[in-house]
């Protein structure tokens, strides 16, 4: 299983939102510069992830993009299943009699991902001295 940039880069945005946040927007331009991603590429994962109800959207001079509920909240299988869709391990029609396993793998890490929050995360990148993970 690997995720995608969509999946990281998704993360990494509602990071920087999350770590941003106060009581003015967060521009998608802002956090392009500060994690050196393309301002098109944010651009795209914004939507899913404010229909999926992660974010909202201020219009105006100084509109730009907030969480919409606490970063205790939002938990990194969310993010990840919007962003990504469903997790697999191996194509569904394998049949190598190791279903089992990759079953309990799989539910292994969506238990991680769902113990995982927003603010978790904002707090791993707080400790560490490189600045966001990027990887999970």
């Amino acid at each position: 299983m690997k995720i995608s940039t969509k999946g990281r880069y998704g993360l990494m945005l509602l990071v920087d939102l999350a770590t941003h946040e106060g009581s003015a927007p967060v521009s998608l331009k802002s956090v392009a510069e500060r994690q050196s991603l393309s301002e098109h590429y944010l651009e795209q994962l914004i939507a899913p992830l404010r229909n999926a109800g992660f974010v909202r959207s201020v219009r105006g001079a100084y509109g730009g993009y907030m969480l919409a509920k606490p970063k205790s909240e939002i938990t990194v299988k969310d993010v990840i299943l919007t962003l990504e869709g469903p997790l697999t391990i191996v194509d569904e029609d394998v049949q190598d009699g190791l279903e089992e396993l990759w079953e309990k793998l799989k539910t292994a890490i969506l238990t991680v991902l769902e113990q995982t929050t927003l603010q978790d995360l904002v707090d791993m990148k707080q400790r560490s001295e490189g600045g966001y993970m990027y990887y999970i």
